[in-house]
This record gives structure tokens, sequence and C-alpha cells, in this order.
């Protein structure tokens, strides 16, 4: 090959990398040239500070925060060597026109060093020293919660939450922070005040101190954060701080990574107080009233999660345990805890629907019965705090392991509640009680006017001897079992105002079984029956119960009965009448007629007067009233002896189909063997009771 044909293969590529080794030499040139440039201002920054950009800095900051920024005397502003060196002495920045204060910050001095990265690459932002003279920020929300002083720039943008820089170390000299919220009825006044640590490991301790108010109730704060010498490593600061307030005390202790870092910290609290309720009223969160509590907890922070974990104390005679975490999803509060008891007593539960805690922690359970219009009430009427259920989300998940209660076998509660915007279920609501099993579903719609509450409860079979138990029965020789299903709905912001206009059915089902002799013949009044097995001294013989039915059907609070229907061997029980949940009076009338003969047998009504928290069982009703005057009548024309025709029952009742009745059916469904209705609870066409059968008469007299 010869020399032209090289040449003309080498010279395009002996031009391409001289062009390339051109661009390179040009790039390297302008690479050194920028690093140049870029050491030589920071070489002019470094060696004046920074000072002449004093107006540029206020002009950029007041456009970019629509706030007039203005620094009163020495400026500086510079890489100290890699972070930002910013000093300023008068700096004030102006509050918006609806502020309470002309300045949002102001100070004698600010002098600090700032973490230059994370402030450019990161969203965090991180002050590794700052020094403050006579600084005051006041931080506010308008009247209408939408608008605060520390959101700059369009005033119209929504509402930002406040970011706190992260403040490694601090020295704080005659400082104040004003805090004011409206909406929430609440405000903070803090002085904080650098001095010379006692301990020997510490060099400054920063004390603050102050108090406020939160919904017209005072609070004092109090506390310091030390931060070590030189030659303690890792820059810790030990936290201590006291909060009392409201009948509460909290105190906070444990280690920061920096003044004002609290992301991953190990802290403890210790919380204990008159009512827990009024210490979450601090949070905007609305939990039901508590007896006096004592609560310990660590906590820590995770980004926006707050978790508290190892929680232990008591609240009221009862125990709590568990976890629970506050987070901010969508910028709304939202809780979530998992909690248990091993034993809660029904006092510690009585506030949950509504009783007063000091009243029930003064009185007992008698503290539950109020007088209201000379009348004993026992349900609730505290209102529902719908405002504060607005403000927050909530999911618990509760344990019990036993209920303290002197009458009643509860054991093995569970409950889930879900609060959602204002929609508040307890669903579901189970537990254990005399071998049977309770589930219910409560649902409280708070998103409109008025509140709004469904009722579902159900109830599966309950053993009646241990159900009775503790009022006096005797479980030997009983095997009835009773289930029940309760579905309501009213409306109102208390227990009280949503049962009294509440619609729906109550039934009690009480399937075939044995009742303890005693109670049964008692609750029928057959006397002579009674009488003769006491002398016998056969109180504990069963009596064979066919089937039965307690039922209401409840219209606008006030509960008729629906019918009332027990077949037993020997009788079958009828009831009329009703209760009211408005005045919680009481008006039923219990009749037994009996299927065979029975001498002494006082058949005539049995009246249930009086209120839900009065009871009143009246044997002596006019019907019977009047059949001992005939009997006595007898006596004084006849002899003694022919007083007991008054009270001789023929034994005339006919037994009831069962099916209805354990099917739950009304009244009108309700039939006799033969087909016809049932006397007991049969009504005419309006409303009003239908003649009873015609007595057989005895001994043509009767």
């Amino acid at each position: 090959m010869s020399e032209t044909t090289v040449s003309r293969i080498d010279g395009p590529q002996l031009r391409r990398k001289e062009l390339g080794s051109n661009l390179l030499g040009a790039g390297l040139s302008i690479l050194a040239t920028l690093i140049g440039l870029l050491v030589l201002a920071w070489a002019i920054l470094f060696i004046t500070k920074g000072r002449f950009l004093k107006p540029h800095f206020e002009r950029y900051m007041s456009e970019r925060t629509l706030r007039h920024v203005n620094v009163a005397g020495d400026f500086q502003l510079y890489l100290n060597p890699i972070n930002i060196k910013f000093l300023a002495e008068g700096l004030t920045i102006s509050n918006p026109d609806w502020a309470s204060r002309d300045n949002f910050f102001e100070s004698k001095l600010i002098d600090t060093n700032i973490a230059t990265f994370p402030l450019l690459f990161r969203s965090d932002r991180r002050v590794n020293w700052l020094n403050l003279v006579d600084g005051d920020l006041d931080l506010e929300w308008d009247s209408s919660g939408k608008r605060n002083t520390w959101t700059m720039g369009d005033p119209d943008k929504p509402a930002e939450p406040f970011d706190m820089p992260l403040i490694r170390r601090a020295s704080v000299t005659g400082s104040d922070l004003r805090y004011r919220a409206p909406q929430l009825r609440f405000q903070a006044d803090l002085k904080f005040e650098t001095v010379r640590a006692r301990d020997d490991r510490f060099e400054s301790d920063i004390r603050f101190s102050g108090g406020g108010s939160m919904r017209d109730k005072p609070f004092r704060l109090s506390g310091s954060l030390m931060s070590p010498n030189q030659t303690v490593r890792g820059g810790q600061n030990r936290l201590a701080l006291q909060a009392v307030g409201a009948g509460n005390t909290l105190d906070v202790s444990g280690t920061l990574r920096g003044a004002t870092d609290v992301e991953g910290a190990a802290l403890k609290m210790r919380a204990r107080g008159t009512n827990l309720a009024s210490l979450f009223e601090f949070l905007g969160v609305v939990i039901p009233d508590t007896r006096r509590y004592a609560l310990t907890s660590n906590f820590t922070k995770r980004r926006d999660t707050w978790r508290f974990t190892g929680l232990r104390g008591t609240f009221g005679d009862s125990d709590l345990a568990g976890a629970m975490t506050i987070t901010m999803p969508s910028n709304r509060l939202k809780i979530d805890a998992d909690l248990t008891s091993r034993v809660l007593d029904i006092l510690d539960a009585g506030p949950w629907v509504g009783y007063d805690p000091e009243r029930l922690d003064r009185l007992g359970a008698s503290g539950a019965i109020q007088n209201v219009g000379g009348r004993p009430r026992v349900l609730p009427d505290a209102s529902l705090n719908v405002a504060g259920l607005r403000q927050f989300d909530a999911h618990l998940d509760y344990r019990v392991g036993r209920l303290r209660m002197e009458k009643a076998p509860i054991s093995n509660i569970g409950l889930r509640l879900d609060l959602d915007r204002s929609l508040l279920k307890l669903s579901p609501l189970t537990f254990d009680i005399a071998g049977g099993h309770l589930t219910s579903d409560i649902i409280i719609n708070a998103r409109g006017r008025p509140v709004r509450t469904d009722y579902d409860i159900r109830l599966s079979p309950v053993r009646m001897g241990v159900l009775l138990a503790k009022f006096g029965a005797e479980d030997s020789g009983t095997t009835g079992r009773m289930k029940a299903r309760i579905r309501l709905s009213g409306t109102g912001d208390s227990v009280h105002e949503s049962l009294a206009s509440a619609n729906g059915r109550i039934a009690v089902i009480m399937p075939a079984g044995t009742f303890w002799t005693r109670n049964v013949q008692l609750s029928e009044l057959d006397i002579g029956t009674f009488v003769q097995k006491m002398f016998e001294k056969r109180l504990k013989e069963p009596v064979r119960i066919n089937c039965g039915l307690v039922a209401f059907t409840v219209r606008n609070g006030i509960a008729a009965a629906d019918p009332i229907l027990i077949d037993t061997t020997k009788n079958v029980i009828g009831g009329r009448g009703g209760f009211s949940f408005k005045d919680e009076s009481l008006n039923l009338a219990i009749e037994a007629d009996a299927k065979t003969f029975s001498a002494f047998s006082a058949q005539s009504p049995i009246g249930v007067k009086g209120y839900f928290a009065a009871p009143r069982i009246d044997p002596i009703s006019g019907e019977l009233m009047a059949r001992a005057g005939a009997g006595l009548g007898l006596a004084a024309l006849v002899s003694p002896l022919a007083a007991v025709v008054a009270f001789i029952d023929p034994g005339d009742a006919d037994s009831v189909q069962c099916g209805p009745v354990l099917a739950g059916a009304r009244a009108y469904a309700q039939r006799e063997k033969d087909g016809g209705k049932v006397d007991a609870i049969s009504k005419d066409a309006k409303g009003g009771d239908k003649p009873k059968k015609k007595r057989k008469k005895f001994l043509g007299i009767f």
C-alpha cells in the first residue's frame, strides 16, 4: 500500500483525535474556570462574610415569603467552610395583617450554622448550632383555623403544619415562644433560657417554663434540655419535661440526638390524673371519661408516626395494657390502639355510655341514678361530643378478661371500634355471659344532625340458672335457657335521647326447659301449690316450661308488650302494658291462667310499676282485692271456710302453640293448641283487651 493511500486513511482519524482532544481540553478548561469562580466566590464570601448580600437577602426573602423581612444590624451569609454560616442582628419577619402581633419572628441576634447538603438535596433542615438572643416567635392560627402565621407566600394556599428544623446544639437567651389556636381554644406562652448545668457531664442546660390554657383550662409547663460538653461524643441531649393541667400531670424523659430532634428517640412517659379524657382533649381527641388513672409508656417518633409501646397502668379499679400509635394521614389525626384489661370494673365501664365518672367514684353504682323532674332516671343523658368526633379518626381493638360486676357473670369482652369522619362503629362488641354469648353492632352516625344510632344486639342461649344465681336463685333443678334479639334505631346526642325516640323490637325467647319450682310458682302467685310444697319440703322440684316469649314493639320510645307469653305445664302466663324510654316508667300487668285446678291461687294480674331505676311489684291488684272482698263477704255470711272459694282457679287455660313463640312472632300470630287466639294477649280491633273466657263456675256460685 502506498504512502498516499495510508495518509488518506490516517488523515480523518487524526483530525477526529485532534478534535476530541480539543473538546476535552475545552471542557476541562471550562470546568477549571467554574471551579475557580466558585473558589473565588467562596473566598470573597468568606473574606467579606457575605455582608454585601444583606439588601439582596432582604429583597429576595420579602418577595418569596410575601412578608417584610428586615435586618437592622450586622449581616453575614457565607460557607464556613462547607456549611452555611448565617448571622443577623435585629432580624424581623412580619406577620400577615390578620395576626394579633406585628412580627412573626424578631431577635436581637441569631447566629447559626446550617448543614448545606440536607438543605439543598433533602426536605429536612438541620441546624448544627444556634445562638439566639432575645428571640420571639409568634405561632398563631386565625379564628377559622384555615390560616397560620408560619405558612409563607400566597395567603390563599392551604395552611401547612409547623415544620421545626432539627437543631443539634443551641444556646438561647431571653427568648419567647407564643402559640395561639382560637379554634381549639388553646394558647401557650413559653420562655427559654440557657444556663450552666450543674452536672459536670453537661455544659449547658436549656430551661423552659410557662403556661397557657386549653378550652379555658389552665396548664403549666416546665423542663430542661441538657447538652453534653465536648468530652462527651454523640451530640445527645437529655430531656426532662413536666406538664400540669386540668387535673393531669405528664412527665417525659429521655435522650434526644439534637435539641429538637425527636426522630427515633427512646423516651419514657408517665401520666396521672383525675380523668384521662381531659388529657386527650389537649390533642383534640375525644375519648370516654374515666375515673382516676396512672399510666406509663415508652414512646418514640418515626417520621409522621408516634408510637406508644409497653403501655401499662390503671384507671379507676381496672387495669390497662397495650400499645397505641398516632399518625397524620392526609393531614388528619388518626389513632390506632390495641389494648387489654385483665379485669374491668363495672364502675369504670359506666362512663363509656355517658355516666359521670366523678359521681360513680363518689357514690358507686347508685351514682348512675339521678332525679329528673321528681323521677329517678338511670339511662345516661351525657351528650355526645359531635364537634370533637369530627377532628380525628380512630381504630381500637380492646379485650377484657373479666367484668367485675356483682350480679352478672360476664367475661371475655371484645370490642372493635372504628371512627371514620364522624361515623362511629362499635362492631362487634361481644362477651360471654352465663354459658351464652352476646354479639352486638352499634353504629352512631354523627355526620349529620340529629345523630342517628342503630342498635343490633343478639344473645345466644344462656343458662337461666347461672344468670339468676346471683339474684338469689339456685342453679339446682334449672335447665331453662334464654336467647334474645334487640333491634332499635333512634336519634339524639345521648343514650337517653336515642332510646327515647327509638323504633324497633325487643324479643326474649325461652325454649323448653325446667325451672326451680319456688321461683316459678312465686312469679305466678300460685299460693296454694307453693304453700303445699313448702310444707312437704319439695321447694326444688322442677317445673316444666314448654316455651316462652317476652317481646315488645317500640315506637317513638314507647314499648308495648307484643307479646308476653309463657306456656308451662301448669299455666299460661300472659302480659300486657309496656314501658317508656322517655321517662323510664313501667306499666305492666302479668297474669297466670291455670291449666289445672288450684286452690289458693291468686290468678289476678301482677302489676309491675315504677321506673327502671326503682321498679315496684304490686301483686295486690284491684281485681285481686275484689276477689278478696268477695271472700270476706262469704265468710261473714256462710262460714270462714267459704272464703277459700274466692281464691280457687278452676283451671280452664289452653296450651299454646310453641312454634310462633319460639320464632319470636308478634301477638297477632300467636295461637292456642286448637288454633284460637291466646286470650291472655289477644286484642280487639281498636287495641283494647278482649273479654277473657268466661270462667267455669265452681259449685254454681262463681
